[in-house]
């Protein structure tokens, strides 16, 4: 499938996350969640790292846009709602998650816990929901 077929993730998107790339922003929206984590606990690699992924966001793209399924449940809504309202589940009402929504609403994204757990698989969810919609 190419990329026109199959836009999961925005570039320019991945730019602006870079910013905050030495948390891990970049890496976590494009599905690189074990590095998302060492870039979050060492600060992108104390910068150094960071500085590279400049030059290394579009393969990071082109990959994302490979291994995730695009459809109705947009990639880039879920990232902003997650990062920006995830303790109150927004992103889970977003995704029609409506009982794990209210119970993020209710406890605080389960005291963070829950928060941190959505940031390592928010991709597969959004992937799973659009492949099943494709499905139908």
């Amino acid at each position: 499938m190419n990329q026109a077929q199959n836009n999961t993730h925005n570039l320019a998107v991945g730019y602006v996350v870079w910013i905050f790339g030495f948390m891990g922003a970049h890496r976590f929206y494009y599905g690189r969640q074990i590095t998302g984590t060492i870039w979050f606990f060492t600060l992108g690699l104390l910068f150094v790292g960071w500085i590279v992924d400049l030059f290394l966001i579009p393969s990071m793209e082109r990959s994302a846009e490979r291994r995730y399924q695009s459809g109705p449940t947009d990639y880039t809504v879920a990232w902003a709602l997650l990062t920006f309202l995830g303790l109150f589940g927004i992103h889970r009402f977003y995704m029609g998650k409506w009982i794990t929504g209210l119970l993020w609403l209710c406890t605080g994204g389960l005291l963070a816990m829950g928060w941190l757990y959505d940031l390592w698989t928010l991709n597969g969810q959004v992937d799973e929901i659009n492949r099943r919609g494709a499905a139908a």
